[in-house]
């Protein structure tokens, strides 16, 4: 599907019925990461996830995409599908969506999913490092920052024995516009942290990390759980920064028992 959303034209899918679910990927990625999961919970809920701008089949302006750009799109794409409060699920850089969303429009998310994701802003060497991978897609394309970027994204297990995964994961990295690179590391760069609003998070929350995670430590997402009230935290074993895809079975099932819990 299609929507014209804050004037970019956007690619999601909707399917299914019942308790709304919002699959937010990172980055440089798509909605692609989530497959296993919309195929399992849309036949109980109803799942709704988005290529967000510049990634996937979405249209890519150019410019920074600061995370509440970002949270915008989302929440005029929850207006156009007439979807009342959803449970949000950020992965990575959709978890810094999720925050910013999260601090714009509390009363629209009924629960909260972290996955694989970090609370703190980066370093002054973390923006400099994400200037110099924008500065590289721009003049190299998206294949550089697959090639700098794949060897961190799976498990070290998962890279080593199963190639077509890593494959996969490639082709959804090489499909991400060079604006929507360029555009959204700059976002993450200048967003803000979040760790002053984790004791102030109501909804009910899941943490959601991979034990193999080359580029989020599971430390992130202890402290995390920790400091929001009541988190659950689940750490997904035989995966590291994907791990919707590298241990789908896994999460399908922690994801449909926290979804069953708010039901």
């Amino acid at each position: 599907m299609i929507a014209n959303i804050n004037d970019t034209r956007l690619s999601f899918v909707d399917e299914g019925q019942g308790q709304p679910i919002l699959l937010v990927h990172g980055f440089p990625l798509s909605r692609a990461i989530w497959q296993p999961q919309i195929e399992a919970l849309s036949k109980y809920f109803r799942v709704i996830a988005p290529d967000l701008r510049g990634h996937g089949e979405s249209e890519a302006p150019d410019g920074v995409y600061d995370m509440n750009i970002f949270a915008n799109d989302l929440e005029a794409l929850l207006e156009a599908r007439q979807c009342g409060p959803v449970v949000l699920v950020g992965h990575s850089m959709g978890g810094y969506i999720s925050f910013d969303f999260y601090r714009r429009y509390t009363q629209k998310v009924r629960g909260l999913v972290l996955f694989c994701t970090r609370a703190g802003a980066d370093s002054e060497e973390g923006k400099a490092s994400r200037e110099n991978l924008a500065q590289r897609a721009e003049r190299e394309g998206a294949a550089a920052v697959a090639e700098q970027m794949l060897p961190k994204m799976l498990a070290a297990a998962t890279t080593s024995s199963r190639p077509d995964l890593v494959a996969q994961v490639r082709q959804i990295m090489l499909a991400t516009s060079i604006y929507g690179m360029a555009g959204a590391l700059r976002g993450m760069a200048a967003r803000p942290s979040s760790v002053d609003l984790l004791p102030k998070i109501a909804a009910p929350t899941l943490v959601i990390a991979g034990t193999g995670d080359l580029i989020i430590p599971t430390q992130e997402a202890e402290a995390m759980a920790r400091a929001i009230p009541n988190a659950q935290l689940r750490l997904i074993s035989k995966a590291g920064h994907l791990a919707s895809l590298e241990n789908a079975s896994e999460v399908n099932a922690i994801l449909q028992n926290f979804l069953v819990s708010l039901a």
